[in-house]
């Protein structure tokens, strides 16, 4: 492995097991720092990444999700592109989704998404994660084993979305079989970015508009109706596609991010098998987890923006035209903001403070949602089981501990996770 100087971040599979190291030679260089491929400025400290965030105005979106390889058919040259980018952007990949969009235009999808997920369907919601935590469980925890992604975290937040926007649960297997074959974004290996299309969702989205269009002609008092006849602030009524895409992509996003965050967070409790009796005695200690976990593995390792214009982030010039990369795993290790920041503290006071959800008007409206999911299966894994640990078959022995992780610049999240542990009589 060579240095920051020689590392291509976009190809390096160097850097799928561990980035961490990596990301503290940005940060010593520099916290907002070019980098020597794709013309990309590296943002690695927390309060850097925070105003880059929270500048919308400057910093647009609409390369979030496909980082430097957003390519515009005209040049990007001055000290602002505004132009360039608003005539372009609808041939940029998922330009269609509220993830790559900038206000006004990201205002109003998002306004429409907060008329879906309101508090009343979050409480709604909650009462089918309790009996799904259990349904999920049900299947394997008699085995005493289990690989904990694709028997437990994928499925689970895969459905806990679905049974938010009111899939009915004869298609619920339609949607498990269709992600499966749903690459992750980002893929690492040549440096260059594969061809997903300017919508990777296309697939989903053919669902959902068959959905919203039946339930137009034939309203019914279910969460689908609710969907389908929702407006925008002004009172209009969104064309079926702006619907179907605020749901997809939750759908989407949703069950990627929270899977891996379940994941990261059995891992930590296999290896530390004292925080298992802890949380099991005091579970009002389980949110503080949740919030470490996400710390210090932010399942959303690089999230971007273009620099609209040119100006400064941390007193270093960022010009016009610039793809920015936010590194969140790296923000939120950062000593300046965190105290021993790689060491997981779970009465850490501003454990809250990280921002794996983002910061400003793109924060993740399904941060809430993710929280519960996984405050709600931790509780029911660790009333189930006990003596939680790491398959030694598969992840090797103490010491010589190996995992596999996604092979992706975009997320961070393990790939397999074997555990295996000691059922007990469930008192439900």
């Amino acid at each position: 492995m060579g240095d920051w100087t020689t590392i291509d971040f976009f190809s390096d599979r160097s850097l799928v097991e561990d980035p961490y190291p990596y990301f503290e030679e940005l940060r010593s260089a520099c916290p907002v720092l070019p980098l020597p491929h794709l013309g990309v400025v590296a943002v690695t400290g927390y309060e850097e990444a925070t105003e880059v965030y929270r500048d919308a105005e400057t910093f647009s979106s609409c390369n979030s999700v496909v980082g430097p390889f957003a390519t515009f058919p005209v040049p990007l040259e001055g000290d602002d592109v505004s132009e360039v980018v608003d005539r372009y952007r609808d041939q940029l990949p998922m330009n269609e989704h509220m993830v790559t969009m900038d206000p006004p235009a990201h205002t109003r999808e998002r306004a429409l998404l907060m008329r879906l997920i309101t508090p009343k369907r979050l409480r709604d919601n909650e009462a089918f994660i309790w009996r799904l935590a259990d349904r999920q469980l049900d299947e394997f925890v008699t085995d005493g084993r289990c690989e904990f992604i694709r028997a437990y975290a994928q499925p689970f937040a895969m459905l806990v979305v679905a049974d938010l926007l009111g899939v009915p649960e004869d298609d619920h297997r339609r949607f498990r079989e269709g992600f499966g074959l749903s690459p992750a974004p980002g893929g690492m290996g040549t440096g260059e970015q594969e061809d997903v299309g300017l919508n990777a969702l296309a697939w989903l989205d053919d669902w959902f508009a068959g959905y919203v269009e039946d339930r137009r002609r034939r309203p019914r008092k279910d969460v689908l109706t609710d969907l389908a006849l929702a407006t925008y602030p002004d009172g209009t009524t969104p064309e079926v596609t702006a619907v179907v895409r605020t749901a997809t992509f939750l759908f989407a996003a949703g069950q990627e991010t929270t899977a891996r965050l379940l994941a990261s967070a059995l891992k930590h409790l296999a290896e530390h098998p004292e925080l298992q009796d802890e949380l099991r005695t005091r579970t009002e200690r389980i949110p503080d987890f949740v919030e470490e976990a996400l710390r210090t593995e932010s399942p959303v390792k690089a999230d971007f923006r273009l620099a609209r214009r040119t100006t400064t982030v941390g007193n270093v010039e960022v010009a016009a035209g610039t793809p920015v990369m936010l590194l969140n795993g790296a923000a939120n290790r950062d000593p300046e903001r965190f105290e021993c920041p790689a060491e997981f503290r779970l009465g850490r006071t501003n454990g809250q403070a990280h921002i794996a959800f983002g910061r400003g008007v793109h924060s993740c409206p399904g941060g809430p949602l993710a929280r519960a999911e996984a405050r709600m299966s931790l509780e029911r894994i660790l009333h189930r089981v006990r003596d939680i640990r790491l398959s030694e078959e598969h992840h090797g022995p103490p010491g010589e501990r190996r995992f596999q992780y996604e092979p992706t610049w975009v997320l961070r999240g393990l790939s397999k996770l074997h555990l295996e542990f000691t059922p007990v009589e469930d008192e439900r």
